[in-house]
């Protein structure tokens, strides 16, 4: 892999602490949220948010990439992603993904097939694929 940027935070005290990143742009207090048992501190996040965050936006920049390089260039794409944590079979915890695509100026059907193809690409995608479970929802 040629790296063309690498990102750089570092957190402390895991859930209930600080994470950061390397620029100071990203600089928030971190809270286990009160269904997991925790204080859900106002004001801080928590690492599913922030994999929301990331999650989104990447599959908006991969759904944009696949338009253009079928040149079906789209003017506006919205993702909403939905990141669910909880206990497996085996014991431990597992995430679960839900993506939620509108692409407005596009009939379902070629929004669909744009959004399978932004998931055979999109590094998120990638790296999740076969680890966790990414339902991919197109919305009118």
């Amino acid at each position: 892999m040629k790296i063309l940027y690498t990102a750089h935070a570092s957190s402390s005290e895991g859930r209930d602490g600080h994470t950061k990143s390397s620029d100071g742009v990203i600089d928030l207090a971190l809270s286990m949220p009160k269904s997991m048992g925790g204080a859900g501190k106002e004001g801080a996040t928590n690492p599913e948010q922030l994999f929301a965050c990331g999650y989104s936006a990447c599959f908006g920049g991969a759904v944009a990439h696949v338009a253009k390089l079928q040149k079906r260039p789209i003017a506006h794409v919205e993702v909403g992603a939905e990141v669910s944590i909880g206990s497996t079979e085996a014991g431990g915890l597992g995430l679960a993904v839900t993506l939620n695509v509108r692409i407005p100026e596009l009939s379902r059907s070629d929004a669909e097939a744009l959004v399978a193809a932004a998931h055979e690409v999109c590094p998120y995608s990638v790296a999740t694929r076969g680890n966790i479970v990414v339902t991919l929802v197109v919305l009118d």
